[in-house]
């Protein structure tokens, strides 16, 4: 029995009842009459109707029973019978200009059902790839400027006239070579569009922008610090500016050389320049080959990565990061050598008034900076390739 029919038989019984109820009142009032002949009809006629109900009840029973048993049809099966039958044959003829098909079908997702009829779920906030855990500006010196040009001097050479002298004997002569250097100030940024709807209605959009362009920023900020050409509007990176592998003293002298080789006479290039590394930067593919690396006794050459340390070769720490490319490495003293002088920080603008944004409905979005790098001492790094290095000091087969 459904909730209306159900209802219906409640509110009938509730009015027979009070009309018995009434009548008995009236019995007991009047003990000596008979109850209202109006009433007892009324009562009559509302016991004929209660027993309709309950007859219209038993024969809805009786054909739900019979449909249940009968097979359920999908929505493509009803539509198939319906064309099988010709319900569409006035109209494809030409007969007529529209016709309507009643399918009677249980409306089921089956694999022939596409909508939406059932609402899907929806999973709160914005899914995308991680940033980089690490960027460049994390291991050099910062500096802000409000000029478009940053200027420093440094030494450029070096003569030594140092030397031990008898008494009245004439000391020798130390020259200094200083040159003026200046790095412009270049930006970096991009901008975007979005409609004044999509700002308004959804607020973890702004949000989701705030976090992600910037780090976008950042990353084109790595690549320039590590490898611009310095050719406007490039910085001067360090792969452009810094000193290039020499292997001095071992050309030639390492049998089976492989990475760790090429990168421990790096270490060595800086310690005869007098200056000691805080960082070697790897890309993440080099790195791993290096911890693959095993020993004869098939002991892995790289331990610390097994025990979730800090990566380290030769007790400096390794930086793996995409910033550089395969087959790439720098080794230096990031803290000393070279300065991210910062002009603008990166910041995010929003612009309705920006070509047809006011026609159109949308909001211009504006994320850049304003920054440059110093190298200040280029023999403070080294860089290379370590397939042409490996062969530089390479005296056998090699890796």
């Amino acid at each position: 029995m459904n909730e209306e029919l159900k209802k219906e038989m409640n509110e009938l019984g509730d009015v027979i009842d009070a009309k018995i109820e009434k009548a008995s009142q009236q019995a007991i009032e009047r003990a000596d009459q008979k109850a209202d002949e109006t009433l007892k009809r009324e009562i009559d006629n509302l016991m004929n109707k209660f027993n309709e109900r309950m007859d219209a009840v038993e024969v809805a029973q009786k054909k739900n029973a019979e449909a249940s048993s009968a097979t359920t049809k999908s929505f493509r099966t009803a539509l198939e019978e319906k064309l099988a039958e010709g319900a569409l044959e006035a109209f494809t003829k030409g007969n007529a200009n529209a016709t309507t098909l009643e399918i009677k079908a249980d409306m089921t997702t089956g694999a022939d059902f596409t909508g939406d009829v059932i609402p899907p779920t929806r999973v709160p906030g914005y899914k995308y790839d991680p940033t980089r855990t690490f960027h460049m500006r994390d291991i050099l010196a910062q500096g802000s400027t409000d000029s478009d040009v940053v200027r420093y001097v440094k030494e450029s050479g070096y003569s030594d006239g140092n030397a031990p002298k008898n008494e009245g004997q004439t000391l020798g002569q130390s020259d200094f070579d200083m040159t003026a250097v200046s790095v412009p100030v270049e930006k970096i940024g991009t901008y975007f569009r979005i409609s004044e709807e999509m700002m308004d209605s959804t607020p973890q959009l702004s949000a989701y922008l705030s976090a992600r362009a910037p780090e976008k920023l950042l990353a084109v900020e790595d690549t320039q610090i590590v490898s611009g050409n310095g050719s406007a509007p490039n910085l001067n990176g360090l792969l452009t500016s810094a000193t290039g592998f020499s292997g001095a003293g071992f050309s030639g002298a390492i049998d089976n050389a492989n990475q760790f080789d090429v990168l421990a006479v790096a270490l060595n290039q800086l310690a005869v320049a007098n200056y000691s590394a805080d960082y070697i930067l790897l890309n993440p593919v080099d790195w791993h080959k290096l911890s693959l690396q095993k020993a004869t006794t098939k002991e892995y050459l790289v331990s610390d990565w097994q025990a979730g340390m800090v990566p380290r070769i030769m007790g400096v720490p390794v930086i793996p990061t995409t910033a550089i490319t395969s087959d790439k490495y720098i080794v230096g003293n990031f803290a000393q050598g070279a300065q991210l002088w910062i002009k603008d920080n990166v910041s995010l603008g929003f612009f309705r008034e920006d070509g047809t944004n006011v026609r159109d409905g949308f909001v211009t979005v504006r994320c850049q900076e304003r920054v440059t790098l110093a190298t200040y001492l280029p023999n403070a790094f080294v860089h290379g390739d370590f397939s042409a290095d490996i062969t530089t000091i390479n005296s056998g087969p090699g890796m």
